[in-house]
């Protein structure tokens, strides 16, 4: 999908943290070759990450920022991702979409995406055009032309992606409600795309201060892998990167503190191109940094991993109430959300698809746990991840995931292991103390007729 037209991504990839303790599993734990990285910090702030890998001649280059959409400012709801489409206009040295022809014209390519605690910019390249990424990456981390012409014209691509992600999608203004229902007092709750209303009332002063404010070396992470020399890898950051000052102000960072549930919630949303009703369910869970984000992980696995899980059996095979059901764990540096949810079949009822959907999470809370579906599960798992770090841009990634939300590189050794640790009991215990055993938000999403021409339609709330 192009870039110019997607919905904002999370940096959702599996969040599998070291040091999750518990029964070990029925299979052989498999011993994974690690990562080998190294880290080192330039005067001005700026942390370089680096995994040489010659399995073939191409290098990735990644910037991440530690800017996403929980750091918008008040009543600016999507600038995080507004500056991902801003970083690819022009520069004081390159015209407007220059990085793609410095990627894709020498058979590359290249990306962005925003999440709620970053903001990354990658490309993949043959390997003899490191240097020449590594300049373009300096020259918009640090002469980036933030003009009116420049916000305008990305502001309207904004806005169109979100009338195309979120209001035309069917279920679009469901998933983008989670956030905003999910949260009482945390920035979470601002989706990452924003709203329209917020970017319209956004100016050109306002887009400067935040660029200022968060577009620095000692707010970002450049990581690079693939096929390079080291030494000369160090010499090109130094000459491309070591000049950008360090600015003396501090910056901001996020002190707020979702308070626990005292008890539950339920709102509706309403949609004029949803065909059938659905409903979502979240509880609160830890930061990705703690251990039991890696059971709670599985748990969601052995939910809704495949038409075999256990949701996808009982709500759609057996009871037919749902025709697609899911459940996931958003992991942040600050508190995440379960969510489990079912998109109803025709002629049934959010509460029938809610009433079942807690029964079977109930059931794997307290019922036995097969050990062959557990096992099945967590290779499914693994696999994915191992699948990943097959090439330098997937492990660029790992790594970038523990560094910036788990809170620590070193993290990207210890995931796998800590992912084979994990017990029936560690599952178990994690779903009694986040989901069975705690307050939940209820999302009904029912299907309304288009009005009239003129009259709006109404806005989701509280019951």
């Amino acid at each position: 999908m192009s870039r110019r037209l997607r919905s904002a991504a999370r940096l959702a990839a599996l969040t599998l943290l070291a040091g999750a303790a518990g029964a070990a599993a029925p299979a052989a734990e498999l011993a994974v070759p690690p990562i080998a990285y190294h880290q080192r910090s330039l005067p001005n702030g700026l942390e370089v990450l680096s995994i040489e890998d010659h399995a073939s001649p191409t290098v990735t280059v990644q910037v991440w920022y530690h800017v996403g959409s929980k750091d918008d400012p008040a009543g600016r709801s999507g600038f995080a991702h507004l500056f991902e489409h801003l970083m690819f206009k022009s520069t004081a040295h390159m015209h407007a979409e220059q990085m793609d022809r410095l990627t894709e014209d020498v058979g590359g390519a290249n990306n962005a995406s925003t999440g709620d605690d970053v903001t990354n910019y990658f490309e993949v390249i043959p390997s003899n055009y490191l240097e020449t990424l590594l300049w373009a990456e300096a020259e918009r981390m640090s002469n980036l032309n933030v003009d009116e012409a420049n916000f305008k014209s990305e502001r309207a691509v904004v806005e169109e992606e979100y009338r195309q992600s979120v209001l035309a999608q069917p279920y679009g203004k469901l998933f983008n409600a989670i956030d905003p229902h999910s949260f009482a007092v945390h920035p979470y709750k601002r989706p990452t795309i924003g709203s329209i209303e917020d970017l319209e009332a956004a100016s050109l002063d306002d887009v400067i201060a935040f660029h200022k404010t968060f577009y620095r070396p000692d707010n970002a992470t450049l990581i690079v892998a693939g096929d390079f020399d080291p030494k000369q890898l160090d010499a090109w950051v130094d000459r491309y990167f070591g000049w950008i000052p360090r600015p003396a102000a501090p910056i901001p960072q996020v002190a707020a503190t979702e308070p626990a549930r005292t008890a539950d919630r339920r709102y509706t949303e309403t949609s004029e191109t949803a065909p059938l009703p659905a409903v979502a369910l979240t509880w609160l869970i830890p930061p990705a940094k703690d251990a039991d984000v890696v059971p709670l992980q599985v748990a969601a696995a052995l939910l809704s991993q495949g038409e075999s899980s256990r949701l996808y059996q009982a709500l759609v095979y057996r009871s037919r109430v749902a025709q697609d059901v899911g459940a996931e764990v958003d992991a942040r540096t600050g508190p995440g959300l379960f969510v489990a949810y079912a998109i109803l079949a025709s002629g049934h009822r959010p509460a029938e698809a809610e009433q079942q959907l807690r029964a079977e999470i109930a059931r794997l809370a307290d019922g036995p746990v097969d050990a062959a579906e557990l096992d099945k599960v967590k290779t499914q798992l693994l696999t994915q991840e191992l699948k990943q770090r097959q090439t330098a841009q997937g492990k660029a990634f790992a790594l970038g995931q523990a560094a910036l939300i788990e809170g620590d590189p070193a993290r990207v050794n210890g995931d796998l292991a800590a992912l084979q640790r994990v017990g029936a009991a560690d599952v178990q215990r994690v779903l009694r103390r986040y989901v069975t055993g705690a307050h939940s938000v209820a999302i009904d999403y029912l299907p309304q007729a288009k009005p009239p021409a003129g009259k709006a339609t109404s806005k989701g709330g509280a019951q």
